[in-house]
């Protein structure tokens, strides 16, 4: 008997004068609802408006044309709110009502880069974390000190609450939101049809100043540690025995390493192993204990905790939640 094809899920991209092109771009070109791409679920995504017969016109002499109304936010599963080009130009009212009711239902709301600054108008952020870009950290934190800016955070999520930091950090948090929802393979493919990461480590403290200028020798070093370390994740690493390879001492190694990565060795390391057990829990029928050995965390007991702390999941649930996708499972859906 054939399975049912999966019900899309409806994603609802706020639409309003002042809104940013890029990021509407970017929303667009990952919940595409005509791609056709094996691997990544159907999308269902809506540019709602207040006025969904009115072009809504963006900077650089485009327009966008809405094609629902607000109220469709009561059906959708996701809700995201595209940066703005001015953070001091009013929100109409009907959007920030809007928000309001949705994420009252329980709809996780996402905003990209300024966005943030709609939520916080509409009073979603008071007494939670969140991040925009960092030229505009300060006055969010300034014009609405019940929020607690996380000045560095490419993106947090705050009691289904996410925001991001600027621009590319936009998409970092929608292939975050992609990979939440329906796995790391879903959202590695996605990334790979847009010519991307699929995610990055790091923090937006790397962007703020120019970085002090680091010998070629000194780059080809770390990156060529960094390939060896992915190519034998099964095997222990420490920052001694990746600065050896690096012909550098662990301190220098370890202030080189976040400097160029904007995260620490080990903390990156943890990263990488989660996702390559993430991939063999969605791909192959493993036990539990060899994905923890192939992934590199030496036992079942410490993968457990990693993705407890990271992931907010088991490793057994997050198997099944994605390689039985007809279970209904949707970690960030209502």
């Amino acid at each position: 008997m054939p399975t049912a094809p999966a019900e899309p899920q409806r994603i609802a991209l706020i639409s309003f004068p002042g809104i940013r092109a890029f990021d509407i771009s970017v929303i667009t070109e990952v919940w595409d609802s005509g791609r056709r791409i094996p691997g990544v679920p159907p999308f269902e995504l809506r540019r709602v408006a207040a006025d969904p017969t009115t072009p809504i016109p963006l900077r650089g002499g485009l327009t966008l044309t809405p094609d629902r109304p607000l109220d469709w936010l009561d059906r959708a599963d996701l809700v995201l709110v595209p940066g703005i080009e001015d953070p001091d130009a009013d929100t109409p009212t009907p959007v920030l009502e809007a928000l309001r009711r949705a994420h009252a239902a329980g709809t996780p709301v996402a905003s990209l880069c300024a966005g943030a600054f709609v939520l916080a108008k509409a009073g979603l952020l008071d007494g939670r974390r969140a991040v925009t870009h960092w030229h505009l950290a300060r006055t969010l934190a300034t014009r609405h000190p019940r929020i607690t800016v996380e000045p560095d955070a490419l993106f947090v999520e705050d009691s289904g609450i996410w925001t991001s930091a600027g621009t590319a950090a936009g998409i970092d948090l929608c292939l975050h939101l992609v990979r939440t929802a329906h796995g790391a393979e879903a959202a590695a493919t996605i990334a790979r049809s847009m010519v991307t990461a699929p995610f990055r480590t790091g923090t937006q403290a790397q962007f703020i100043e120019h970085p002090t200028p680091r010998a070629d020798r000194d780059a080809d070093a770390l990156a060529a540690v960094r390939s060896y370390a992915l190519a034998h994740l099964d095997e222990p690493h420490t920052v001694a025995s990746l600065a050896a390879r690096a012909d550098m001492s662990p301190r220098t190694f370890a202030r080189h390493f976040q400097a160029t990565t904007g995260t620490t060795p080990l903390h990156w390391l943890i990263t990488q192993r989660i996702a390559a057990a993430q991939k063999l829990l969605e791909r192959t029928d493993h036990p539990l204990p060899e994905v923890a050995r192939r992934a590199g965390f030496g036992s079942e007991v410490t993968m457990r905790q990693h993705f407890a702390s990271h992931l907010a999941t088991s490793p057994r649930d997050y198997r099944h939640a994605f390689r039985h996708p007809t279970a209904g499972i949707n970690p960030i859906a209502r």
